[in-house]
């Protein structure tokens, strides 16, 4: 009889040691998991950091070309376009395989930002290259939002404004209001884009110009990126976020 505990406490502790070893496979996947998920973060990390060298470089290139005798500013200038579309391709290539991605939203006074971006596009080009207008209406807003993201959102889109005009052009940015959203415009004078450059939606070459990765963080905030373009004419970026994200409006009519 004495046996039978023993039979007993036997058979429980196979059991046992089975969800044991089970649990421990759990948690070294786990660990495994999550070391995989920060080697591909600092990956996607350090790709941002070579897209955003490249398009600082290939902006200050191209206002470079603006003043240099034109004999060879045709030179230098395709030589900054070179460089700002190995940007845009980096750029595209991170939005085709997007990392871990999470928030951290907080109330953003758009006024600091926009100015921020405008002064990092002009420092890369330099002064008077291109002529900025900024509406009052968009420097009043505060929105909840992500800073980080939405100041890589706006550098890609004034960078793709300043890449597609010419020394002396203008590029304003100015609100439009709707009843469930809000939208900051970038307008620039430019040549305009091909309608095959606007095509593709979901693709990641849809918006072209390295502004793939720009829109993924605008549908991160539940918002849009969208581009529309007449060749010769100019284009427009619509950087379109939920009205529920409004958070002050102090010119609102």
């Amino acid at each position: 009889m004495e046996t039978f505990p023993l039979i007993l406490a036997a058979g429980a502790a196979l059991p046992l040691a089975l969800a044991w070893r089970f649990l421990e496979r759990a948690r070294g996947a786990e660990a495994r998991e999550a070391q995989a998920m920060l080697r591909l973060d600092a990956g996607g990390r350090t790709l941002g950091l070579v897209a955003r060298e490249l398009e600082a470089s290939g902006l200050a290139v191209l206002g470079l070309a603006g003043r240099i005798p034109a004999d060879i500013a045709a030179a230098v200038e395709g030589e900054g376009r070179r460089l700002l579309t190995l940007a845009d391709d980096v750029a595209d290539h991170l939005a085709a395989n997007p990392g871990p991605r999470s928030l951290k939203e907080g109330r953003l006074p758009l006024g600091p930002l926009l100015r921020e971006a405008v002064g990092s596009i002009t420092l890369s080009l330099g002064e008077g290259a291109r002529h900025w207008q900024v509406a009052p209406e968009a420097e009043a807003l505060t929105v909840l939002a992500d800073r980080r993201a939405l100041r890589r959102v706006l550098g890609q889109s004034l960078a793709r404004a300043a890449r597609e005009t010419r020394t002396g052009d203008r590029i304003a940015l100015r609100l439009v209001r709707a009843a469930e959203t809000v939208a900051l415009v970038i307008e620039d004078e430019g040549a305009g884009l091909p309608r095959e450059d606007l095509s593709g939606g979901e693709g990641t070459r849809g918006l072209s110009l390295g502004l793939s990765a720009a829109r993924e963080l605008m549908r991160a905030h539940g918002g849009e990126l969208t581009l529309e373009a007449t060749p010769g004419i100019g284009a427009r970026t619509w950087l379109t976020l939920p009205r529920a994200r409004v958070l002050e409006d102090q010119l609102a009519g």
